[in-house]
């Protein structure tokens, strides 16, 4: 039986299998666009191969309204890593929105993949917004995977589950940063719920790092929604490269003047840091020096300036 779209447009590939109570209490429908309505599920699937001297991209398949910018090679210190954006044609998430990334980065390969700007999601009266995300990385890989901030607006409502496979050889620098809502207008965690679960097995399904957040402030403000502040943004790092105490070490010593908590990685497989902020432009110097530290500590090199276009 041939079914629209094929595999990947049904909803046991683009659904998340469980969706948190925090959001699943809105309800599932848009009575006006229903969920899986053309240009309502984003699907993107990337795969990096190393090829001679350099990595590059040999496989892609896209469907609005997600795609990428052409991947670009201008790290000087790194010609054979591409920069890969993506973006989104809708200019943000809607109600009833559901997306799905897969990234492949094959044996030696490395990549970096962020987006083109912060992902906005709109209010939403009916229903929630999902996002999966897969990361496959095999031996001796190396994936960045940083994202511009979420900004989620007064009335939405947001699941994300992110989960890698990667091979004990390979290495993965992955960070988020979520804002309270449009801080510029005064808008303060007016959202109704964001929850993202992030899961990180090695090939056999054992599990590396398992980390959950849940805001959901019109049942309660207070400590447990970022304390009263503006911003929350986790960086984490799983890598063989060096030592998790060396590196987690180098990481606080650049990530202070906020509240910030720097730690070792269960079985030292890494480090991460978690940071609770007001000022946007603070953290994201703040984001820069993270990303600084980690690649000269696992590489040699500074990154780039980073560009847009």
């Amino acid at each position: 039986m041939i079914t629209y779209g094929g595999p990947r447009l049904q909803p046991e590939h683009f659904e998340l299998s469980r969706v948190p109570e925090e959001v699943a209490r809105f309800g599932h429908g848009d009575p006006e666009l229903p969920v899986g309505s053309p240009g309502k599920v984003g699907v993107l699937e990337l795969t990096f191969e190393r090829r001679g001297e350099r990595t590059e991209l040999v496989g892609r398949y896209q469907k609005s309204p997600l795609q990428i910018m052409r991947p670009l090679y201008y790290d000087e210190a790194r010609p054979d890593l591409p920069y890969t954006l993506v973006a989104t044609t809708g200019g943000g998430v809607l109600q009833g929105d559901r997306q799905r990334l897969d990234i492949t980065v094959g044996e030696g390969a490395a990549a970096h993949v962020g987006t083109q700007a912060h992902t906005k999601l709109y209010r939403m009266d009916h229903g929630y917004a999902t996002s999966a995300v897969r990361l496959d990385l095999a031996a001796h890989a190396y994936l960045e995977h940083l994202p511009d901030p979420v900004i989620p607006y007064a009335g939405s409502r947001f699941a994300q589950h992110l989960r890698v496979t990667m091979d004990p050889t390979a290495t993965l620098v992955i960070g988020e940063t979520v804002y309270a809502g449009r801080l510029s207008r005064g808008e303060r965690h007016e959202y109704d719920a964001y929850a993202s679960d992030l899961e990180i097995n090695d090939p056999h399904g054992r599990p590396l790092v398992v980390d959950r957040v849940r805001l959901a402030p019109r049942s309660g403000a207070g400590l447990g929604v970022l304390a009263g502040h503006d911003i929350v943004a986790t960086w984490l790092v799983v890598t063989p490269l060096v030592a998790a105490r060396d590196l987690a070490d180098a990481l606080h010593r650049v990530a202070g003047g906020h509240d910030t908590g720097v730690s070792v990685l269960p079985a030292d497989s890494g480090a991460w840091v978690r940071i609770v902020a007001d000022d946007p432009v603070v953290v994201a110097a703040s984001w820069r020096r993270l990303w600084e530290t980690t690649r000269l500590t696992l590489t040699g090199h500074p990154p780039p300036p980073p560009r847009k276009y």
